[in-house]
């Protein structure tokens, strides 16, 4: 086992820990593959931690799904549209300029954190609305839109799906977590859709990969179901302000 790989497989458990919790596993891990393999296309890499991260969020989400009671009602409509709009999105992925998202999620990104400091009750306590016709279009709303978002460019998109379950269906942050969780694999399942018929995985790392990435995926959904609502509500601050300092680092602004 050659020194890379030894590297690779101990980022892609710490990605799994942190994502199967709060999500934003992508921010260790697609960083650690174009540090360790710095020889491959963008895409393949792309492609390869995708792999690898789906079978960890498949885990995380399965595991969620037997221990909290989970608003399926909800979740799989927004799953199906995400599926469909993630596809979507990196279909139109080299038409757009990304450089013009950067700033709009940057302020997106701030006003989520802001709020969530402000508002010290937000996602404490686990008060669902009822679900009816307007939730459900709600839920295709937000699969629709954070799908697009994923396929096309897809920082934050963990931290969105979470502000948005809270905000607009009264989930804690423990069950908002869970429910990102499924409509994840809905979007990495349709990025691999793109990735897998045109070549551009690793196997060889995505394989071994996503092995250590089920197993921090079972790490860090245990431990946010122990630490409940609160433990992931401070996982999640951090998380965005980690990636409120990316953002700003790669556009010059540190």
């Amino acid at each position: 086992m050659t020194l890379d790989l030894l590297s690779l497989i101990g980022i892609a458990f710490t990605a799994g820990l942190i994502d199967a919790a709060v999500g934003g596993g992508g921010l260790i891990q697609l960083p650690g593959l174009f540090a360790t393999l710095p020889q491959h296309a963008p895409a393949t890499l792309f492609g390869t931690n995708k792999f690898s991260s789906l079978f960890g969020t498949v885990v995380a989400a399965w595991r969620y799904g037997r221990q909290i009671d989970m608003a399926w009602k909800l979740v799989l409509p927004a799953a199906a549209t995400a599926f469909v709009f993630s596809f979507l999105g990196a279909s139109v992925v080299s038409h757009i300029p990304k450089d013009a998202m950067r700033p709009l999620v940057l302020i997106l990104l701030l006003l989520m954190l802001g709020y969530t400091l402000w508002k010290k009750d937000f996602g404490a306590l686990h008060r669902p609305s009822t679900l009816g016709r307007r939730e459900l279009v709600i839920a295709l709303l937000i699969g629709g839109a954070i799908g697009f978002y994923d396929g096309f460019f897809g920082p934050g998109t963990g931290s969105f799906l979470i502000f948005l379950f809270i905000r607009c269906f009264g989930f804690d942050f423990l069950r908002a977590s869970a429910a990102a969780k499924v409509v994840n694999v809905a979007t990495n399942c349709a990025a691999l859709a793109f990735f897998i018929p045109t070549g551009q995985v690793l196997y060889g790392f995505a394989v071994p990969m996503a092995a250590a990435n089920i197993v921090g995926s079972l790490v860090g959904a245990r431990l946010a179901m122990q630490g409940g609502a609160r433990l992931v509500r401070i996982l999640f601050v951090l998380l965005v302000s980690a990636l409120i300092a990316k953002m700003a680092y790669d556009m010059g602004f540190a």
